[in-house]
């Protein structure tokens, strides 16, 4: 029989443990580390006996290890968006179902996306205010929802127009349960699981009628995600099925704009409160260059990663992971931001300093806003340059005022954080010859 080890960690009930990591994960996981090490131990209700990682040649083995040995952390975000999305599957039907996914977000596709991005950055921003604060939250999920269903549906519409107003709140309200348990009678609209499942009935009738429209004609004359999939192959030669697609779909939808958003408030948040960074990246996107951009955003996602830990579930027998020998069954987490924050990964890490990125791509073992391994988010590439788009396109559209208030705090949305003000902004608009 395989001897467990496992880390240190707190002897508190699990009930009180949960209600530490409900109500301050963040500064929890803080206290924590500072007691016990760069690796604990706890025991919080759904998830059980969990292990906390946050040393990268531990986080390294785990995000590269055989999925014979680990795999995605349950429960996920499988059990809102079905069992055809990538969270729910595991084994040879994600990789092959994450294969035919991979395209459409890769080389040149990304290119074509760049001009729908930036349209819509201008469109939303013409109803800015000037001289006064408001919420950049708003505005940027609005971008990048429109930017993702023109992305997988291509044309507009009234089914689109029907998932703009679905969307938002069904996102919200998963955001805070998905990780909670779910009840075992459906009060219907009665109970938020119970509206989240008929807004999900709701949505598989919209992308139904989507999926119909494109398969009707001819998805060979169409590029968008949509028309890919109805496409793509697996390696025995038959199609997705239709309730594959709609996951799959529903899975790029969601997980496509929230995130990508929250960080672009992010940014702004950050940017407000170093002028002088702001002022050279309002001279760099003036000359046509990116590369401070792209350091700052990455920055951004050091310093204020939207998802604060990342997953997996052991499903061999004493899984050895660096200094520990796990059981089956115990969830690992990767700290996200407790390796963000480390001073031996990132000297003086509570700089906000997007030169630390210059010229150079970050360790994908150490800087992990995506996960990373075989579950690194599927859209990271598309996040990045619709990011570095949305950015330039403001900063040649409006000066962004700085300004010395306190930073604003990170507020919880269940499995995601925000800034507790939306990201303030105010902003002036600039003339068309100096954008």
């Amino acid at each position: 029989m395989t001897t467990v080890t496992l880390p240190p960690g707190p002897s508190l009930p699990r009930s009180a443990q949960g209600a530490v990591v409900l109500a301050a994960r963040s500064q929890g996981l803080r206290r924590m580390r500072a007691r016990y090490g760069d690796a604990f131990t706890v025991n919080v209700p759904i998830f059980g006996r969990t292990v906390v990682i946050s040393d990268p040649d531990e986080v390294k083995q785990l995000f590269t290890a055989s999925t014979d040995l680990v795999e995605n952390v349950r429960p996920n975000l499988g059990r809102l968006l079905g069992p055809g999305s990538l969270f729910a599957l595991t084994g040879e039907e994600h990789r092959e179902q994450r294969r035919l996914l991979v395209p459409p977000f890769h080389g040149r596709r990304l290119a074509a996306y760049e001009k729908t991005i930036e349209d819509e950055t201008v469109r939303e921003t013409a109803t800015w205010p000037e001289d006064r604060a408001f919420a950049t939250l708003p505005s940027m999920r609005r971008i990048t929802l429109n930017a993702i269903l023109r992305a997988v549906f291509g044309a507009d519409g009234a089914e689109l127009a029907e998932l703009r107003e679905l969307l938002p709140p069904w996102v919200a309200s998963g955001s805070r349960l998905a990780v909670l348990p779910i009840p075992r009678t459906d009060l219907g609209r009665w109970s938020p699981w119970g509206r989240l499942r008929l807004a999900r009935r709701r949505y598989d009738a919209i992308a139904g009628r989507l999926i119909d429209e494109a398969a009707e004609g001819d998805p060979g004359e169409r590029d968008d995600v949509l028309a890919l999939l109805l496409r793509s192959r697996h390696t025995d030669g038959s199609p997705m099925s239709r309730a594959q697609i709609a996951d799959h779909l529903l899975t790029l939808l969601v997980a496509g704009h929230e995130t990508t958003a929250t960080t672009l408030a992010w940014a702004i948040e950050r940017l407000r409160r170093h002028p002088a960074i702001l002022r050279d990246l309002a001279e760099e996107a003036d000359a046509g260059g990116g590369a401070l951009r792209e350091a700052a955003i990455t920055e951004v996602q050091r310093t204020r990663p939207v998802i604060d830990v990342v997953g997996r579930h052991v499903i061999a027998d004493g899984y050895r992971l660096g200094r520990w020998t796990l059981p089956r069954g115990c969830t690992v987490l990767v700290a996200v931001a407790l390796m963000h924050e480390d001073e031996a990964l990132f000297p003086h890490p509570r700089a906000f300093d997007p030169a630390r990125f210059l010229g150079e791509q970050p360790d994908l073992y150490r800087w992990v806003p995506f996960g990373g391994g075989r579950r690194r988010c599927l859209g990271a590439a598309f996040a990045a340059m619709e990011m570095n788009v949305v950015l330039r396109t403001v900063l040649r559209r409006f000066t962004l005022l700085p300004t010395a208030e306190p930073g604003e705090r990170r507020h919880s949305r269940g499995v995601a954080g925000a800034p507790a003000r939306g990201g303030l902004a105010v902003v002036r608009r600039r003339s068309p010859a100096a954008g």
